[in-house]
């Protein structure tokens, strides 16, 4: 996918590097990311589309605001979350996607009618909230899928891909380009949290993650 200028990303916020009693740098870098980029948008231009067919960028901004709420419940009912109850299922990743489609729709229509900005500002207190309260958690168990357990570390992982490919999303909506600080550490991220997800091979580690998510052919 051939995009505009490239976009000098900021340097990522001080925190420690990912073990299993810490959350990953990328994860904050994530939540950096999504806020520099949305600065940089114009009341016109929140409405442009993005990579996600069936949202614009001012879309994408509610539904940032949405899912790091979801963390914070899923974090609260683990290991018997409505999520961890759905991976539990064991069903097709095509069928999860559907699922979740459907959820993030319905929350995303009971939204408050306010300015992107501000579901922005409310996504990166969330995010840093959820990011907050795991020290201690992150050994235990989230949910399953398959017969593998996933931990709270884990889900941190999946919660650190999705910003991130969500800050590729909301750049190209804007027709630069993002690429994250420690593309290595994002496909770690994937890997410690998304098994029902197929990884694509890529020399790059970013092509990989960018493409396994559905935003690159191949």
């Amino acid at each position: 996918m051939e995009l505009g200028d490239s976009w000098d990303r900021p340097a990522p916020l001080a925190a420690p590097v990912m073990a299993e009693t810490d959350v990953p740098v990328a994860y904050y870098d994530g939540i950096r990311a999504i806020m520099e980029i949305a600065a940089q948008f114009t009341s016109a231009t929140w409405n442009a589309p993005t990579t996600c067919p069936e949202w614009l960028a001012a879309d994408l901004a509610g539904h940032l605001r949405c899912v790091a709420d979801d963390y914070h419940e899923y974090l609260d009912d683990a290991p018997v979350s409505r999520l961890s109850r759905l991976m539990a299922t064991g069903a097709h990743q095509q069928s999860i996607a559907r699922k979740l489609a459907r959820q993030n729709a319905a929350e995303l229509a009971a939204l408050p009618e306010v300015p992107p900005e501000e579901h922005i500002t409310a996504f990166a207190r969330s995010a840093t909230r959820y990011a907050a309260r795991l020290g201690p958690l992150l050994r235990l168990p989230h949910h399953s899928y398959r017969g593998r357990v996933i931990s709270v570390a884990g889900m941190a992982g999946v919660a650190c891909v999705e910003w991130h490919v969500h800050a590729w999303d909301l750049a190209s909506a804007l027709g630069i380009i993002y690429r994250p600080a420690d593309p290595e550490a994002v496909l770690a991220a994937w890997l410690s949290g998304i098994p029902q997800l197929p990884l694509r091979s890529d020399e790059d580690p970013w092509v990989a993650v960018l493409r396994s998510s559905g935003r690159l052919p191949g």
